[in-house]
């Protein structure tokens, strides 16, 4: 866009204004998504239908968002060249599953730019071989129909997937039990209280596994809701 020349709504390329700072990401690498979910009190949520379609590495980054058309890739393509390494591409796509937002062809020019993975709420195709590669790619579904290059779309501008909020910047994060953001301005307290919450998993895991884990907690609920345990 030309200087002065004013954005418009439904077709805007925009830089981003503020990202996350690089040892926050590195953080989180750490946690799994689950337990930042747990200290976001599970109401912050990609929809369940976006799943991973590659080998299953885990996903961390930095967001570069897109809002396309359903089944048009123009501002995807877009996004590829402006993202830079480590950046997460996050498409809503509408949750159309009609054509294919991208194949293996734009994942080899993610994985050449170094990109941090990608989400679609939408669908891929060539999953036969983006299930067998470690770059992250999420997806509402699969089909073999393209897309079309038409536009219009944006760029660098807040979208949602399902109720789900995304900025240019959040972490976006993203593993087996699916994908999560967190906001820019609550990524380091979310951080240190999910680190907090997994470190509690860790030792309440080895009490379960040597039969020390305190169970009392079960009979007071149920005591608490007027059962005679």
């Amino acid at each position: 866009m030309n200087a002065g020349e004013k954005a418009l709504i439904g077709l805007r390329v925009l830089q981003r204004a503020r990202c996350v700072e690089p040892d926050i990401v590195e953080g989180f690498r750490a946690v799994p998504v689950a337990n930042v979910s747990d200290v976001m009190e599970r109401v912050w949520s990609a929809p369940a239908c976006i799943r991973p379609v590659h080998d299953g590495t885990p996903m961390c980054g930095p967001a570069v968002t897109v809002r396309a058309p359903p089944g048009d890739n123009l501002l995807v393509h877009k996004a590829l060249d402006m993202a830079e390494p480590g950046d997460v591409i996050v498409v809503d796509a509408a949750g159309d599953l009609t054509n294919s937002i991208l194949g293996e062809m734009m994942i080899t020019h993610a994985i050449a730019r170094r990109l941090g993975g990608i989400v679609i709420f939408g669908a891929i195709r060539d999953f036969d071989t983006l299930r067998t590669w470690s770059f992250p790619v999420f997806a509402a579904g699969v089909t073999h129909r393209g897309p079309y290059k038409n536009g219009p779309g944006e760029l660098n501008v807040p979208i949602a997937l399902g109720s789900m909020v995304i900025e240019p910047g959040d972490v976006v994060m993203g593993d087996g039990d699916g994908v999560i953001t967190v906001p820019f301005a609550e990524a380091r307290a979310t951080l240190e209280a999910a680190r907090k919450k997994h470190a509690k998993e860790l030792a309440h895991m080895v009490d379960l596994q040597e039969g020390r884990a305190d169970r009392d907690w079960i009979d007071t609920k149920l005591r608490s809701l007027g059962a005679d345990v």
